[in-house]
C-alpha cells in the first residue's frame, strides 16, 4: 500500500518548524514529530503531486 499526502497532517509549530503527524491506514496508529525541514514541507505539503520517495521519508521521521 502506497504513503500518500492525506495519510499525513502538517500544523505550523512556530517559526521555521512544522508538527507533522502521519496516521498509519492499516493500523490507524499515529505517529508525531516536529521538523525544521522546510526542504522537505515544501516537497510534501505544499505540493499537489508529491514524489513517493519524499512521502516515505516523512513517514519514517515520524516512526522515530
Amino acid at each position: 500500500m502506497k504513503t500518500t499526502k492525506s495519510d499525513f497532517t502538517f500544523v505550523f509549530a512556530g517559526y521555521g518548524h512544522y508538527k507533522v503527524t502521519y496516521k498509519s491506514p492499516i493500523t490507524g496508529k499515529e505517529f508525531t514529530h516536529i521538523t525544521n525541514n522546510m526542504m522537505l514541507i515544501d516537497n510534501t505539503k505544499n505540493c499537489d503531486n508529491p514524489k513517493q520517495n519524499e512521502l516515505e521519508v516523512l513517514k519514517r521521521m515520524c516512526k522515530q
